[in-house]
């Protein structure tokens, strides 16, 4: 298996490059020519295309309990966080609810598709040597979604798991964002197997291991104090990674 690793890993490789470079420019039109909905079809239709190249290397995506989903209402996505690859499905399969992540700041620049996005899609971008910075666009950030009737998507452990095992889920992004949408619902999102991808390292990458994306139900911000909700979410999550 890993063999057969070594000749389809450079074949994936070009091909994600290669949709992030046609669709870096698709990006520009689609915002120039027709605002923030031309940008967002052409975002999410790029993501699609992102999580079928995975199946160059036999890594299927499935999303479970999508049915437990409010309709018409702000959701705060939350979710453990396992590799790169756990980001495009949920952008294409939660598109109706306008998802905008939470990002760390460095990859808003030098990386075709994926930094243009995160500059103009209504990402929040932390800069994690700077607090002030943080906790102000965190605010800026949960005051534009509230306005827009957008959602939200963090990862609250603040950086991958690079063997699936969680790392301990930091409260202040939610917390700033929950405070100034407290009629949004609260979604615990656990992604499994998305790890494994990367199990050898960045080459070669690994190969079958479908990702699973399941769906809990959701709490609604105001329903319970908020340490209460934080510890509900947080065990959520880490109770169903395998």
């Amino acid at each position: 298996m890993k063999l057969l690793s070594y000749i389809l890993s450079p074949i994936f490789a070009v091909v994600f490059f290669l949709l992030l470079l046609i669709f870096h420019p698709l990006q520009w039109f689609g915002l120039k020519l027709f605002g923030y909905k031309g940008h967002k079809f052409v975002v999410d239709y790029m993501n699609w295309v992102l999580t079928k190249s995975l199946l160059i290397i036999g890594v299927p995506v499935s999303l479970e309990n999508r049915e437990l989903l409010p309709e018409n209402e702000t959701l705060i996505f939350v979710s453990n966080h396992q590799s790169t690859f756990d980001i495009p499905p949920m952008i294409w399969s939660f598109r109706k609810y306008h998802p905008k992540f939470v990002s760390k700041i460095e990859l808003a620049k030098g990386i075709p598709s994926i930094s243009f996005n995160l500059r103009h899609g209504g990402a929040a971008l932390i800069n994690r040597k700077d607090p002030r910075q943080a906790i102000s666009e965190l605010g800026t950030f949960a005051k534009r979604i509230h306005q827009n009737n957008w959602s939200a998507a963090i990862f609250p452990e603040g950086t991958r798991s690079k063997t699936g095992k969680p790392r301990k889920f930091s409260k202040n992004g939610l917390k700033t964002i929950a405070k100034y949408n407290p009629g949004a619902f609260i979604v615990p999102i656990t992604v499994n197997d998305s790890w494994k991808v990367f199990k050898y390292g960045k080459f070669p990458l690994g190969l079958g291991s479908p990702i699973t994306i399941t769906i809990h139900q959701p709490i609604q911000v105001k329903s319970v104090p908020f340490d209460q909700l934080m510890e509900t979410v947080e065990n959520t999550i880490i109770n169903h990674i395998k």
